[in-house]
């Protein structure tokens, strides 16, 4: 019986076979749906989660896969869904520009762009909230595209 050596390489790709199976499809909806399935836990939920949130507040969002993460899009990216060990990061890409009376960002809040919502093991979004930054950003994106 021949045995593979554990190396830094094949390890990583034992880590992350996502990255092979996304690359695999042209469909990001279903690179999404892979990476949601291969979190397997608290992180793939909440990834699911918010992905509905977002597809509730903006019928019409574009799904991407760039940079091996979700990406939501209308007019120009909304956001992007990053998992990480302890949490999921949902970076707005004009966040900084957006109105967020429910203090949802909570990282990233030194740039002068974007804004990120790390959400933790057992935290909640508030989903009425989300879907107004969700539609904020969409509205943004749409007053800079008609300024073009």
């Amino acid at each position: 019986m021949s045995s593979t050596p554990v190396t830094a390489a094949n390890a990583e790709a034992a880590r992350a076979p996502h990255v092979i199976r996304m690359a695999e499809t042209d469909n990001p909806s279903q690179a999404i749906d892979a990476r949601i399935e291969e979190l397997g836990d608290w992180r793939g939920v909440t990834l699911a989660r918010v992905r509905e949130l977002i597809k509730e507040a903006d019928p019409e969002v574009v799904e991407e896969w760039k940079w091996r993460n979700p990406v939501w899009s209308h007019d120009g990216i909304i956001c992007t869904g990053e998992s990480y060990k302890n949490a999921v990061k949902l970076t707005f890409a004009k966040g900084a520009s957006l109105k967020d009376p429910a203090r949802l960002f909570n990282s990233s809040l030194d740039g002068n762009v974007r804004r990120a919502i790390d959400i933790h093991e057992g935290e909640d979004i508030d989903a009425a909230a989300f879907k107004a930054l969700v539609r904020q950003a969409v509205a943004l994106n749409g007053s800079a595209k008609r300024k073009r």
